[in-house]
């Protein structure tokens, strides 16, 4: 297992997380899986025995389940592991059950740290923004809560880039507790987040965790051409995200991914897809979970896969978007003065520049 550091943080996470999202089935969430707390634990040993050293969950996730099988799952080993949960969306029917309010944010805090079992939560994820409270009064809830001991690193998710950077700013100028990694959806299907999130990540330190990198089973080969989709998929249960804007390129993607796999012994479409986003410009870990010990097995064997230049060429190919404007002029007539971050978009695009 390979481990990265956390931004710009000293904090070391292992390159494939496990995420609980399946972990207690209650509700919506039910869609995803319903695994209890015997299953919880073998998924847990078998995520650590390959490396793995965070687990990512939810206070949402089947109205605060997960947490409390997590809990359950790892009492006697919370030193082996970081702990990571999330807080904005609504834990209840008041006004203010949800956002990112100081009120909101120190009960939710409180509740997770109670149904986790534990006195801190290793990173602590706004997990949406939530444009009608001030920054200011986010960042000094989390502040406190960081310098009380009960959060050790924060994090955000599902944020624009230019509401990380003013969340960054005001963490700078009023010296207060600051963001080192964000939360997001980027995969072959969904590359939408190479435009800002990854660039604004690299250039100001923010390492990026990403969430559902098989798209929701998009990436795993069940979903192909001319043929229905699986049944007890969650696509099936009418699970929308992530949106599929053009079903023949998610298709052309597939094919592609079946196509590379099939180049290696072994080796399936899902963990071909993880292993080119393991190694993207920025990212520095992907939270992978899974209905059953088979799917999280086969998951977890990525980081035991090199693509060949030739394999990501191709599937470069087969899913790189069209750079949009400014990057296209960019990319016309600022070739020759280009960061880092600047460059992880636009220099696949520069072939014919000298």
């Amino acid at each position: 297992m390979q481990y990265n550091y956390l931004g710009r943080s000293g904090l070391k996470v292992s390159a494939l997380q496990l995420g609980t999202m399946t972990f207690g089935g209650g509700g919506f969430f039910a869609k995803a899986g319903n695994t209890d707390i015997e299953g919880a634990k073998r998924q847990i040993a078998m995520a650590m025995d390959a490396g793995v050293n965070m687990l990512d969950t939810s206070n949402v996730y089947s109205d605060g389940l997960s947490e409390q099988i997590i809990g359950k799952a790892i009492e006697g080993r919370r030193k082996d592991l970081l702990l990571a949960t999330k807080v904005r969306f609504p834990t209840g029917s008041g006004p203010n059950d949800r956002g990112l309010s100081r009120h909101h944010i120190i009960e939710a805090c409180e509740a997770s740290l109670k149904r986790l079992g534990t006195d801190y939560i290793d990173l602590y994820w706004c997990h949406e923004w939530d444009g009608m409270t001030p920054v200011e009064e986010t960042l000094r809830a989390m502040d406190d809560l960081q310098k009380a001991g009960k959060i050790r690193y924060l994090g955000v998710s599902n944020f624009s880039g230019w509401h990380i950077m003013k969340y960054l700013g005001v963490a700078e100028r009023e010296h207060l507790v600051y963001p080192v990694a964000q939360q997001i959806h980027y995969t072959l299907q969904a590359r939408e987040a190479e435009q800002e999130l990854l660039p604004v990540g690299i250039d100001q330190g923010l390492g990026a965790v990403i969430w559902s990198p098989l798209a929701c089973g998009l990436l795993t080969g069940k979903y192909r051409r001319g043929k229905p989709d699986p049944e007890g998929t969650r696509r099936v249960q009418g699970w929308t995200e992530p949106p599929v804007h053009d079903i023949e390129a998610l298709y052309d993607i597939v094919e592609m991914l079946v196509e590379v796999a099939n180049g290696y012994d072994g080796v399936t479409p899902a963990q071909v897809a993880l292993c080119w986003l393991m190694n993207r410009p920025g990212v520095a870990s992907l939270i992978v979970g899974a209905r059953n010990e088979a799917q999280l097995a086969d998951n977890l064997k990525a980081t035991e896969l090199a693509l060949s230049a030739e394999a990501i060429d191709k599937l470069e190919k087969v899913s790189r978007k069209p750079l949009a404007y400014p990057y296209w002029h960019q990319r016309n007539t600022a070739y020759d003065r280009l960061s880092e971050a600047d460059l992880s978009l636009i220099a696949p695009h520069l072939e014919n520049k000298a």
